[in-house]
């Protein structure tokens, strides 16, 4: 599974260079990273259950989570970290189906075109994950399964995350 997860990250990272959106060197944010598996444990049971009708926004959501994250903590971290469940805290506040336009809108504050481009990159990724995933031939509703999924959950909250850093400034430059 470990190399599935690379893999995954390498493609996600590759289209989001393409895309300007990432640069070569991903920014790290232990605060956000550590975040992962609280988020994690609560929106695996609402991303299970939509996945067979709607695996791009199971896929997609958690991304946009990513990116909301990245913003509360350079926003707010004080504040944000606290929350006990920050999933519930998003999810909760327009509901599941719903929660990528409250990330976009008032969140991320995007309008426009911005907002459009936005969801065409998160729904590619969601996308490529999603053809990754059934490309293992892993027979659904097992251990093998469940770890699968979790895995592109994963990358795909990361990603996330370093975009968002990213369109706020925090590049992983070298200092001369």
């Amino acid at each position: 599974m470990e190399q599935f997860e690379e893999q995954l990250k390498k493609d996600l990272h590759q289209f989001l260079v393409s895309m300007k959106e990432v640069n070569e060197k991903l920014p790290e944010c232990p605060d956000v990273e550590e975040k992962w598996e609280e988020i994690a444990k609560a929106y695996i049971p609402d991303g299970i259950r939509e996945f067979n009708d709607f695996p791009s926004a199971s896929l997609g959501w958690i991304m946009y989570i990513g990116m909301a994250v990245a913003k509360f903590w350079d926003v707010e971290w004080e504040i944000y970290s606290k929350i006990e469940n920050l999933y519930a805290f998003m999810r909760d506040k327009r509901g599941y189906d719903s929660m990528d336009e409250y990330i976009r809108e008032e969140v991320l504050m995007l309008s426009g075109v911005d907002y459009t481009v936005l969801e065409k990159i998160v729904g590619e990724c969601a996308s490529r994950v999603y053809n990754a995933l059934r490309h293992q031939n892993i027979e659904p509703g097992t251990k093998d399964a469940f770890h699968a999924y979790v895995a592109c959950l994963h990358q795909l909250y990361l990603m996330g995350a370093a975009m968002q850093l990213e369109r706020m400034g925090y590049r992983m430059t070298k200092i001369n």
